[in-house]
């Protein structure tokens, strides 16, 4: 059993994201929450978009160590950029955490007026799956 995804004939082939993720039954699922370019005392790290881009999906892996999973395991990020921020440095700060072995995930991006967090720049959150083997479930 492994997550399946595609990218169909019909659609843009891209590197950098698939269209559809199956998860089969039996997975467990993971929802993180938004995440920031902030540290364990809430600052934010650096005024860069850059800088805060690496933290935000470095927290996202905590948060997914602490349910037993990785970076590996997203199926779909979801990346809230704000408006003036730079796109092309934020993406290429974490273009290499994001990929996956094989089909890349599933990304959702937006850009925004503003996030919760004041002085923050990005905001990523994550929904990902691990397969649970029979030995894990005796």
């Amino acid at each position: 059993m492994e997550i399946t995804r595609v990218q169909p004939a019909g659609l843009v082939m891209s590197p950098a994201f698939s269209h559809v993720a199956i998860v089969p039954p039996g997975a467990t699922t993971i929802y993180v929450g938004g995440q920031n370019g902030i540290d364990a005392s809430g600052a934010i790290v650096s005024a860069d978009v850059a800088e805060q881009s690496i933290r935000a999906v470095d927290n996202a892996g905590i948060a997914l160590e602490a349910a037993g999973a990785t970076l590996a395991d997203v199926v779909q990020w979801t990346v809230l950029i704000a408006s003036d921020a730079d796109l092309g440095a934020a993406y290429g700060a974490i273009a290499p955490k994001l990929a996956t072995a094989g089909a890349p995930p599933l990304v959702t991006a937006a850009r925004v007026t503003a996030l919760g967090v004041p002085g923050a720049l990005i905001e990523v959150s994550a929904i990902a799956a691990v397969i649970v083997t029979e030995e894990e479930h005796s």
